[in-house]
This record gives structure tokens, sequence and C-alpha cells, in this order.
């Protein structure tokens, strides 16, 4: 009997590419379809994942991570992120945006741009925002547009986020274009809803882009139709690297024993590897930390990744590592006190 010859292994697809995402798509599907236009009789490309879900209606920028760049997707997730909406004015739908039916209806009141300047600062800064029945998330191990669909409306605790930057601009007596900037969690759809309202009318939005996340702008993305014209070299050249979606600047060297050491899953002290530099970023990093885990005690909340049991000189902060040769390895937590805890490897 005859032994079948040794499968050569796969090379596994790693990185990061910006999509375009085409409206009516959901970014589950997108992600679907970047795999499969990374994958070969030579090439692996079946991790994979997006960095923060867009509706179906929603165009714009979706970060695709493939690889080993999906370990570290979660720094985009958390990103700041820009949105260009449209808000038709003088009626309300039951999810907030084209998608949905019109429930209710309401004249609009004339607007000029020094209204709409006015009421767009109102909507600056730090705010609660209830999130929609409409929307993924989940109560009781169900999803609350599950709900919504049965006609059943839940309670929703409020969201703390952040309007960094917002832009009004009348398009015309009933729509007006939307640009703001946000932190993670907001819905532009309920946005778009209150804006309508302090402008004395209802309203819902008819288009939603996105334009960056993060780091990241639509400028640099590319359409699923432009990346399926390409031949397969051609679209790995477009692969960003697997640390891309990493917003740490600080990097630690490590020699090729303690490269050994660290992929065995073991703590390091690398005190004498610290410079003032690095000393000095590790301290500004423990005292934001130490910060906002005091505001975190003054609301009376509580996070059970807070550090309270340890001193400043304990406290972990992520960093960079790379080899001598300076291939990125991965991510690991280091303290004042010089010890370093691997966090996130790469696999190479």
């Amino acid at each position: 009997m005859s032994i079948p010859p040794k499968q050569t292994d796969k090379v596994k697809v790693s990185g990061v590419i910006l999509i375009d995402k085409p409206y009516g798509m959901t970014s589950q599907q997108v992600v679907s379809k970047v795999k499969y236009l990374f994958k070969s009789p030579n090439h692996n490309s079946k991790k994979a994942g997006h960095t923060g879900t867009l509706d179906p209606m929603a165009t714009g920028l979706l970060p695709v991570c493939l690889g080993e760049a999906t370990k570290f997707s979660h720094y985009q997730l958390d990103a700041d992120k820009t949105y260009q909406a449209t808000i038709l004015l003088g009626s309300q739908t039951d999810t907030g945006d084209a998608e949905g039916q019109v429930v209710k209806t309401m004249s609009v009141p004339k607007f000029d741009e020094a209204k709409l300047e006015k009421i767009a600062q109102q909507f600056l800064g730090a705010q609660q925002q209830i999130p929609p029945m409409y929307s993924a998330l989940k109560k009781d191990g169900k999803k609350l547009y599950e709900y919504a669909r049965a006609g059943i409306e839940v309670e929703r605790s409020p969201r703390d986020i952040v309007i960094k930057a917002i832009d009004l601009k009348a398009l015309d007596n009933e729509k007006i274009q939307l640009i703001v900037t946000c932190t993670k969690g907001t819905y532009v759809r309920v946005l778009g809803e209150d804006i309508a309202n302090a402008m004395g009318t209802l309203g819902h939005l008819s288009a939603l882009r996105r334009l960056k996340v993060g780091k990241f702008d639509i400028d640099n993305a590319v359409t699923l139709p432009a990346l399926e014209a390409q031949a397969l070299d051609s679209r790995q050249a477009q692969l960003m690297p697997v640390d891309a979606c990493i917003d740490i600047n600080m990097t630690l060297m490590l020699t090729a024993e303690q490269c050994k050491r660290i992929h065995m899953g073991q703590r390091l002290n690398v005190s004498a590897q610290l410079t003032d530099e690095l000393r000095g970023y590790i301290s500004d990093k423990v005292s934001n930390e130490l910060s906002f885990n005091i505001d975190k005690v003054t609301h009376k909340e509580s996070d059970d990744s807070v550090n309270t049991q340890l001193s400043e000189h304990e406290i972990p902060i992520d960093i960079r590592l790379i080899n001598e040769q300076g291939q990125f390895l991965g991510l690991g937590a280091v303290s004042l006190n010089g010890r370093l805890q691997p966090k996130k490897l790469i696999q190479r």
C-alpha cells in the first residue's frame, strides 16, 4: 500500500486591508468575500474579522484583519470613528434609517446655517445615549432587534459617549448633511433623530457612510470589485502589516534568548533595558490609568480590570515587542519594576 505524499502547509495570510463597503452587504459578508479573495491553493485565509460593524444600509470604511492581525483588531474597535450621514427631516422610522417603516410624520420648520451651527454646538462633548431597539445589543441573551421585530420594547441602559467634532450643513429644505467624529458605541441613527428633535421636527438617516476608523481613512480603501479584478499578488501587496491596528508607539527590543523564553510564556526581568524614554512612557500611562480609575470609583463604577491592588511600580502597561532584527513579535505588558509579561504574540 502506497503512502500519500505529505501535503505542504499553506501560508497563513496575515495583515490588514481597508475595504470600502458597498450598500446592502453586511459586514460579515464583506469579511467572507475578502477571505475568498485571499484564498489560494497555497494560502490559508480562514481566520479573518472586521474592526466594527456597519449596517447593511451603510457604506464606507471597513478595516478587515486576516490571520495574526485579528489578535490586535480591538485597538480599532475602540478607536474614534468619523461618519457622514444624510438626515431626512419630517418623518420618523421604526429603525431610525431608510430601511425601516415610517411611523410618524411632522412638518419641517425653516432653518438656516446659523441655526444648524447653534444646534451642532449643543451636541458637542460628553453625553449619554440610549441605544436603539433595532440594534445587535443583547438583553437576556437575545438581540434587541429580535424584541423589536416582535413588537416588544425593553429597557436599555444609557451609554457614555463623546461627540468630538460635528458639522451640520443644509442640502435642501428637508435634508441636512451630518459629519461627526465620535467615540465607540455611538449610534449615528439616534444622533440623527436627536438633531431633528432639536430642530423641532422628526428625522431619520437616509444615507450613512463611514469615513475614518482611528488612523485609517476611506481614501486608502479599496472596493470589492477593484480587489477582485486584481491578481492575488497585487491583493497581497495591499495588505498592511499585522500590527497596523495597534496605536502603541513605544517599542522594547528583546534578545534571542529572551524571545525564546517569552514565546514559552515566561515572564522576564527587563529592568536593565528600560531607558529613560521607556520609563517616562510607562510612568505617564500609569498616571493616566490611576486618574481614570479614581474617576470611576468617584462615579461608583466597578471594573474587574482595574488595578486597584497594585502599586504604581507594579501596574503593567502594553508595549510593542521586537527582536534584534527589528521584526514585530507582538505585545507585552511591562511595569516600572521591570517585569515583562507576554500578552499577545504572533506566530511566524
